[in-house]
């Protein structure tokens, strides 16, 4: 998942506090207007021109007081030094990753366009880029997964079925020719038991080998995918699946 750059029509590499306060506040349109009354100071001037723009003094204030406290770092020219006699020098500048990081830490519920993309800003504030990939990445892996099991399923259904097709075309040659067929049945009954253990069991590393948990998901899922089949009723599986589980029970004594 590829993460858009923030860059906004009035994103740059650094900025002067006074240009991030201009742009936090969304009044870019009148950043010529405003510059000129600051004339180069890093904190905006008591000014009648600056009254009708409270939300510029605070944001500025806020980002001077984190300067100040050491909360964001800050430098020259866009070289970071954090050195305090800066903080009056017409040159003094805060780079946008520092910026954004500063904000995103004490100001989450603020997402001014000039630091973040439009993903960025319709997150909720407690959901971070990194989380959403993070678990994008856990959904491709659990559907990598699930194709596994599908696919074991499959492979064992289609075993099972070969198997009860050759058990019904020997029973119905033992029927013709009247022989009781009692080693084929219990070679049957041990083969669908082993299958119903594979099937509800797990590996050594306690891994699932199917998505079935229970016999009756197990008889619903055939059920439902093959009703109409001859022999293929909750019934008759119930009978011939515990049959098979005893039998098998009785082989490991």
């Amino acid at each position: 998942m590829r993460k858009p750059p923030s860059s906004g029509p009035q994103a740059k590499v650094f900025y002067r506090p006074i240009e991030a306060a201009i742009q936090w506040a969304g009044l870019s349109r009148f950043e010529r207007r405003i510059l000129g009354v600051a004339k180069g100071m890093n904190r905006l001037p008591e000014h009648p021109e600056l009254a009708r723009w409270p939300q510029l003094r605070l944001n500025a204030e806020r980002i001077y007081d984190a300067l100040v406290h050491f909360d964001l770092p800050y430098g020259k020219d866009g070289i970071t030094s954090n050195d305090p006699a800066l903080l009056d020098d017409p040159g003094l500048t805060i780079r946008h990753v520092d910026l954004k990081a500063w904000m995103i830490r004490f100001y989450p519920d603020q997402r001014p366009a000039f630091l973040f993309d439009a993903f960025e800003r319709h997150l909720h504030p407690a959901i971070s880029v990194d989380a959403v990939q993070a678990l994008v990445m856990d959904r491709e892996a659990l559907k990598l997964q699930l194709a596994d099991r599908v696919q074991a399923w499959d492979a064992l259904y289609a075993q099972f079925q070969t198997l009860s097709q050759e058990h019904q075309a020997r029973a119905e040659r033992e029927k013709r020719s009247g022989m009781p067929g009692a080693r084929s049945e219990s070679t049957y009954l041990n083969i669908v038991g082993g299958l119903l253990t594979l099937l509800l069991g797990k590996s050594p590393n306690g891994i699932p080998y199917s998505s079935f948990e229970t016999l009756e998901s197990v008889i619903s899922a055939l059920v439902a995918h093959y009703g109409d089949k001859s022999g293929i009723s909750e019934r008759t599986l119930w009978a011939k699946f515990s049959a098979a589980k005893r039998h098998l029970a009785t082989q490991d004594r």
